[in-house]
């Protein structure tokens, strides 16, 4: 096993039962993305029963700012899932470090 598949692996270990959620897509590009190309720029993650997050890129900062949500803010049934894919790199590497074992 190389260090790379490794790292993949206590990655998926580490960060078991993490769903990832968005609103609704929006077309502007965000860092990384081709123009025109559908992205979501307010991601929603929960991991077990546990707290949910909203994650929404700071530009200025270039970096995903967390806030912990209470149920009573939003409405969960409006959250769709989002496949990992369509996860930026740079908030799979924050949610990585977030919700580190």
């Amino acid at each position: 096993m190389t260090a790379d598949s490794t790292e993949e692996t206590n990655m998926s270990t580490s960060m078991s039962g993490l769903r990832v959620y968005v609103n609704s897509p929006s077309v502007s590009p965000a860092i990384g993305q081709a123009e025109g190309e559908t992205v979501a720029t307010v991601f929603y993650s929960r991991r077990g029963n546990g707290p949910i997050y909203r994650w929404l890129y700071e530009e200025s900062l270039s970096h995903w700012r967390a806030l912990r949500m209470h149920t009573s803010d939003f409405d969960t049934h409006k959250l769709a899932n989002a496949s990992w894919k369509s996860v930026p790199e740079t908030l799979q590497a924050q949610l990585g470090a977030h919700y580190l074992d």
